[in-house]
Order: structure tokens, then sequence, then C-alpha cells
């Protein structure tokens, strides 16, 4: 676990901020999302959630950055503890490519994401004294951070096929994700999360990605990314199988009993019918494996307000 430092000045600063977890848990609407994760990740640091789909990973992403309230155990964002300062969390973190809380509008262009960004930050981000700057000095604080959030993000606007005023929709996966973060480091933030970083991308964009990642851990910023595989040197968190607890054991039990109750009282009565079972149990498992994504999204968006 982080030790707690000096206070955090909050908005606007440079450095990343160290990020660490012990006994960490979230209990959603369908039992636990994830369950005993700790770790401890210096500022600067890149910080992989590796795990099957529906393990947990995005649930994860969302408490470390204090947009869900975690049930069990404790975890630090620089000085800062969770639960208990998730609002002061947020002001220092940012989020990227996270369905049903970040979602690009397909229907605006790039500009328009990113210059309506930049204006959302300053008014709800900036003192009385920097909103009652001269018009020119405003403008021109805006463009520099659109072109810094840009560059970082590696978004070449001059390559794609209508430059800054091409629709997002007509953006390929790697643009689109490009677009993301750069919207989420308009904010300036010590801490950045990623969801699905390497989802439906080529080996050759995977590693794209991950340079980009890499890149902005280099210049400062903590970045946690969700991943199916993590990268070489990455801070690895797993949200895969692991050891049930003692609460979680006794209530297996006590489901296994009365599993084992039904079939008895099944057996008795000859209700039992095999082949409609097979049939019930073939399209059960063919739902879990489509929808475990969407379980743990709504998991997410259950427990949290807003992002």
């Amino acid at each position: 676990m982080a030790e707690a430092g000096e206070a955090d000045t909050g908005r606007g600063t440079a450095h990343g901020a160290a990020v660490g977890a012990e006994e960490f848990g979230l209990r959603g609407p369908r039992g636990w999302a994830f369950r005993g994760v700790g770790f401890d990740a210096e500022a600067g640091s890149l910080v992989a959630i590796a795990g099957p789909s529906g393990s947990g990973r995005t649930s994860l992403l969302l408490a470390l950055t204090g947009r869900m309230k975690p049930s069990e155990g404790r975890a630090t964002v620089g000085s800062l503890r969770l639960p208990k300062r998730m609002a002061a969390v947020r002001r220092i973190s940012a989020l990227a490519h996270v369905p049903g809380v970040t979602d690009l509008d397909p229907a605006l262009t790039v500009e328009e994401h990113l210059r309506e960004r930049a204006l959302l930050q300053r008014r709800f981000d900036g003192t009385l004294r920097g909103l009652l700057r001269p018009r020119a000095e405003r403008a021109a604080e805006t463009r520099d951070r659109i072109e810094a959030a840009a560059t970082a993000a590696g978004l070449d606007r001059e390559a794609l096929p209508k430059g800054s005023r091409t629709a997002v929709r007509d953006l390929d996966r790697m643009e689109a994700l490009r677009l993301s973060v750069a919207l989420a480091l308009v904010a300036r933030p010590r801490l950045l999360g990623v969801d699905d970083t390497d989802l439906k991308l080529s080996d050759a964009e995977r590693t794209a990605m991950w340079a980009l990642l890499t890149s902005l851990t280099e210049s400062g910023i903590t970045v946690v990314a969700v991943c199916s595989e993590a990268p070489e040197g990455a801070v690895v968190v797993t949200t895969g199988a692991r050891e049930p607890k003692s609460d979680e054991k006794s209530d297996h039990d006590n489901s296994d009993q009365e599993n084992q109750d039904d079939e008895s009282s099944d057996a008795e009565n000859g209700d039992a019918d095999s082949s409609d079972h097979d049939k019930h149990d073939k399209h059960d498992n063919h739902d879990d494996e489509n929808h475990d994504d969407d379980k743990e999204t709504a998991d997410a968006l259950a427990a949290t307000g807003r992002a």
C-alpha cells in the first residue's frame, strides 16, 4: 500500500500519483465484481489490469479512479485514500475508452470533441481569475491545451481523411482510441485510466498502443490500463479466478446442498427430463459467454451515478 505523503495540490500538476490497494473489493447487484485486490505502483507506473472478460476489470478501474465506491478494503491514489476521498481522486484522474462512460459521439468531428472538452475543462476546472482573463488569452490557452493533448496521444489530425473535420464515425479503431486518450489528457490528469486497451487491435496496433501509454508514464503520468494480456514491464493486477473467502465458501456449500436436495426430489418424482436440461444448459452457457462484458459494464454503471 502506498503511504500517504504530502497533500496533493490537485489539478494541473505535472507529476503522477502512486497507486496502491489492499484487500480491495467491490460487490455489485450480481455479487462480487472483484475482491482481495492488492498491489503497489509508484508514480509514473504503467499498471495493467489483466484478466478475462467479465472478471471485474472495468469495475476495478472505475473504483481506483474514484468513480465507484468499494465495498471492502482500501486504496490510495497519491496521498488520497479511497473510499473516503473519492471526489478528490476524481479531480486528479481521467478516463479514456470506457464503454458507457466516455463514449464518443459518432456525429461530431474530431475538432468538435477536442474543443468541447477543452471548454468544459476551462469552465469547471479553472479559477475565477482565469475565467476573467482577456478572450484572446483564454482562446490561446485552449488551443495550447488541445495541441498538447493531441500530440501526447499521438493523434495526427492532419493525417485523418478530412483532417480535424473528420467525423468520429469515419475513424478506425486505433484513431478513435487515440482521440479518447487525447480527450482525457486535456484535463492534465495525474492518473489516467484506459479500458479495453488491446481489444480488437492487431499485433502492430497493440504494440503501438502500449508504446503510447508507456510514453505517457515517461512524461510522469500514472496509467492504469485494462487489457487481456499485460505488456512486459507493467505492474500486473489480475482479476481472474481466485480462492473464495470463507463466506463465499459457505454460500457455495449451501448452494451445493440445495442442488443435491433438488436433484433427489426430481429423481423421486420422476419429473427430470435430461434432454430438456441439456438444451437449457447449452443455451445458458452460450448466453453467458456472449454477455460477460455486458454484465460487467452493467454492474459498473449500476454502482456509480456518474463518471
